[in-house]
């Protein structure tokens, strides 16, 4: 009989998790990533569709994708296979104003200095020095709640990755170029890219992962009726 885990622990593990923007470059061994997918793969899915799929990349498959990107992210445009938000307003734009300060703060950026933005933005694609990259997809034919489903497998991926130490960040800006990330990894068109998650040990003494993000509390989610 599988023992549960108390909300204590459930809290601890999510309460531990951040978005880590500074690795250290040791590799995650294969059986241990393999013991994360396998784990996150418990989490539910719309009729049991299970419909994520994941591309790893490792060593020089990690450099090689890493340096192409670089060229993608300075002179392609933009393209997405799933619609990225069509704006952030209210409290949703006040929320993501406040992170990325708290970013800029953490590693001093100055309001103003577009040259330091640029470049920590352009620590995205360089995966920020993470070893390894998961690029999450799924079926198109499922549409909508295939990519939902989908959500539900990169927490679920964070969750147990953080359950034995590994430190990871789920990148939407991986998604952004999804034309010339299909292409290098030769993902057929029936597959839709939802985003990548850069994986890894943290580099604890990287300024990036010095300030912790804000959670809204029940009552402001809630609507009891």
């Amino acid at each position: 009989m599988t023992q549960k885990a108390t909300m204590e622990q459930f809290q601890g593990l999510l309460g531990a998790r951040q978005s880590c923007r500074g690795f250290l470059p040791d590799p995650v061994a294969d059986s241990l990533i393999a013991k994360i997918v396998s784990t996150a793969q418990m989490v539910p899915s719309w009729c049991n569709a299970q419909p994520w799929q994941m591309v790893i990349t490792r060593g020089d498959e990690t450099t090689r994708f890493v340096e192409a990107m670089q060229d993608v992210a300075m002179s392609a445009p933009s393209n997405s296979d799933l619609p990225f938000p069509a704006r952030y307003t209210g409290i949703y734009q006040d929320r993501r104003s406040t992170c990325g300060w708290q970013l800029y703060d953490a590693v001093g950026v100055t309001k103003g200095d577009r040259v330091a933005s640029a470049r920590q933005m352009m620590q995205n694609y360089c995966l920020f020095g993470a070893p390894h990259l998961a690029v999450v997809t799924t079926e198109a034919d499922l549409g909508v709640y295939g990519a939902v489903d989908c959500g539900a497998f990169v927490t679920g991926f964070m969750l147990a990755a953080e359950s034995v130490g590994v430190a990871s960040i789920a990148q939407a800006a991986i998604a952004a170029y999804s034309n010339e990330v299909s292409a290098h990894f030769d993902i057929p068109p029936n597959r839709q890219i939802v985003c990548g998650i850069s994986f890894g040990y943290k580099d604890v003494t990287h300024k990036a992962n010095g300030f912790r993000t804000a959670r809204a509390s029940s009552d402001q989610v809630i609507d009891w009726r």
